[in-house]
């Protein structure tokens, strides 16, 4: 997702209802990896997201740069 305000919505209102916890991360990945695929529009104008294929979450893993954060809980 491309908007923080889209994957607070999905953490706190699918992802705890689905799970009892929904979590919002910050990555960067670089951008010569996100070259190789779109940007869908997934509903609104700001419902921004990368569609990457489970067979990619390695390849992705490999071309995050820096620290992973937490920005957001919820239970």
């Amino acid at each position: 997702m491309l908007n923080e305000d889209y994957a607070t919505r999905i953490a706190r209102d699918w992802n705890v209802k689905a799970s009892g916890a929904g979590y919002v991360t910050r990555f960067e990945v670089e951008k010569s990896f996100l070259d190789s695929y779109d940007v869908h529009q997934a509903g609104g104008q700001t419902i921004l997201e990368y569609w990457i294929p489970a067979e990619d979450l390695q390849d992705l893993n490999a071309h995050i740069v820096g620290r992973i954060e937490v920005v957001a809980e919820f239970r």
